[in-house]
């Protein structure tokens, strides 16, 4: 059985409702893992200490769920 775009949005928002709360503390937690990966690559230390200090800067943004289903809506409706 296929679902209708509809019931395909409602049950993204459904499940981005449900890990909404967890991802900001995921990202937090990704951040030293970021830097650590980044830091491997072949860049200069400017770049990288630009790169960290950006990293440490940056405020997660929690998902704007009505905008995340008109979004998806007119993706899969194309």
């Amino acid at each position: 059985m296929s679902l209708s775009i509809a019931e395909m949005v409602e049950k993204g928002k459904r499940k981005l409702t449900t890990k909404a709360p967890v991802m900001k503390d995921n990202y937090d937690a990704s951040k030293s893992r970021m830097k650590t990966n980044y830091n491997d690559l072949p860049f200069g230390p400017r770049t990288k200490a630009s790169y960290n200090a950006g990293v440490d800067a940056a405020v997660y943004r929690v998902p704007d769920i009505a905008k995340w289903a008109r979004n998806f809506e007119a993706g899969v409706s194309r």
